[in-house]
């Protein structure tokens, strides 16, 4: 049987290329709303971070989803990324 391709994505603050299942995908939807997508799928556009918490506390030190998102994000959206991030998929 043929081995399927995994697909891989770069996380935008450490700049490593990942399995995408190891990240985790941030989207600004077409409403300018800045939500966290377990699933990979919804609409807008997205960045991937490493699911870890000194990744993402970089992320809020750097503004680096403000950045890449190209949307002006406060920190009380990072806290909320940070809370709601998934912890089982740490790797």
């Amino acid at each position: 049987m043929k081995q399927r391709k995994v697909p891989l994505r770069k996380c935008i603050v450490t700049n490593e290329m990942k399995p995408k299942g190891e990240l985790v995908r941030i989207v600004r939807t077409p409403e300018g709303e800045v939500v966290l997508d377990p699933t990979g799928k919804k609409n807008g556009r997205g960045a991937y971070l490493t699911n870890s918490e000194d990744v993402f506390m970089l992320a809020k030190k750097k503004d680096s989803l403000s950045r890449h998102l190209q949307v002006s994000i406060s920190s009380d959206v990072y806290d909320a990324l940070i809370a709601a991030r998934p912890k089982g998929r740490a790797k």
